[in-house]
């Protein structure tokens, strides 16, 4: 099956009872049983619920996985996997990642007894160097927020496969459409659904998918026992989202290649992070492991200040200034004071997210309006 007709089809059947070609949302916190303990595969909604199963199936097949178990946001399912490790183990993650990713584990998994190390992952000489005995996963993000970074997955895995240690790859950035991570040998994968997923800025969802059934199993205990589910109407809209996925993701990564060679003429621009330029580092290991190179493009200004990246953003029409990304919308943001704010900014300086650093989702419109958009905005 192609990945067009996955985003249909894949895991999704009319409804049995009714012929529903949608799946129905089932607006339920309960099931009867016919006896205790006899009823049919539902019990209490935090364990299951069949629009949620429903989407389970269609984000499995999505990034050709065996499992699929969703969330309430990105960040619970980033907890849940971090929840399927031990006090004393060792984490090796990007250093150019998500401010959230990078708060929840220093600010909350640090206090269970996890460890942290954030390192540059364009080395795999360097990167054995960092393993100690108690790393037990590396937490890979690529292309990196927001600084566009892009990681060789296969490297990563093959290294991790030497030393028994897991590999989690958050695919937000890039989607199913764009890249599998396990079929590069990852053995864990995560989603902030809410964005290319959903594709259309009205929910917050995450979900984990992998092939292991052993990790699979502590997944679910984990969906159940925690329960930070999300509930059936976000499962409904996200398999609504998620059938044009291809669409969407295609037609953003035509704009923003449009949008990042208009950018490479401005004056006012310093440097630009896009890897679908030969001149990005990473853009042959891109070419090998993605289909095209994102929708997503970052850029600093020659005035390196706050207050220039502000005066753009206020000064945008059909750019919204506003946190997330992978909408039909195009949103234009402030990495050091929105998405990235917890990082600290000596950090942020180090992987070269500096004050002026804009971050643009690009969207579907009609690119010519985008790029008329930005022009007023920097010129002025």
């Amino acid at each position: 099956m192609k990945f067009g007709t996955k985003v249909i089809h894949a895991g999704i059947e009319p409804d049995p009872v009714t012929g529903a070609v949608m799946t129905p949302i089932y607006q339920t916190s309960t099931y009867a049983q016919e006896s205790p303990g006899q009823h049919k595969g539902y019990a209490y909604a935090r364990g299951h619920n069949k629009t949620r199963n429903v989407l389970q199936a269609n984000l499995a097949a999505l990034e050709n996985g065996q499992f699929a178990f969703c969330f309430g946001s990105g960040m619970a399912a980033t907890s849940t996997v971090m929840q399927l490790l031990n006090p004393g183990d060792e984490i090796i993650s990007t250093d150019d990642l998500y401010g959230g990713s990078y708060r929840v584990f220093t600010k909350v998994f640090e206090r269970f007894g996890l460890k942290y190390q954030f390192v540059n992952m364009d080395s795999m000489e360097e990167l054995e160097k960092r393993i100690t005995p108690a790393t037990k996963m590396f937490w890979v993000e690529t292309p990196t927020n927001p600084m566009l970074n892009i990681i060789d997955i296969v490297a990563v895995c093959n290294l991790a496969k030497k030393y028994g240690i897991k590999v989690c790859v958050d695919n937000t950035f890039a989607s199913p459409y764009l890249q599998n991570p396990l079929d590069l040998g990852a053995d864990i994968v995560v989603h902030s659904a809410t964005k290319y997923l959903g594709g259309h800025s009205d929910l917050v969802h995450g979900c984990i998918i992998v092939n292991d059934k052993e990790t699979a199993d502590n997944v679910y205990f984990l969906q159940n026992a925690v329960g930070a589910v999300p509930g059936p109407q976000d499962c409904f809209l996200l398999l609504r989202g998620i059938k044009t996925l291809h669409l969407r993701v295609e037609r953003a990564c035509q704009n923003a290649k449009k949008v990042a060679e208009f950018l490479l003429t401005h004056p006012k621009v310093d440097k630009i992070y896009y890897p679908g330029f030969e001149s990005h580092k990473g853009h042959e290991i891109a070419k090998a492991q993605m289909r095209d190179f994102g929708a997503m493009v970052t850029f600093n200004l020659k005035d390196d200040t706050f207050e220039a990246a502000a005066k753009v953003m206020e000064n945008v029409e059909y750019f919204t200034c506003a946190e997330s990304l992978g909408g039909v919308e195009s949103l234009i943001g402030h990495p050091a004071s929105m998405t990235h704010a917890s990082i600290p900014r000596e950090n942020r300086l180090k992987v070269g997210l500096t004050d002026s650093l804009i971050r643009l989702s690009i969207g579907v419109e009609d690119v010519e309006d985008l790029i008329e958009d930005l022009q007023k905005a920097l010129d002025a």
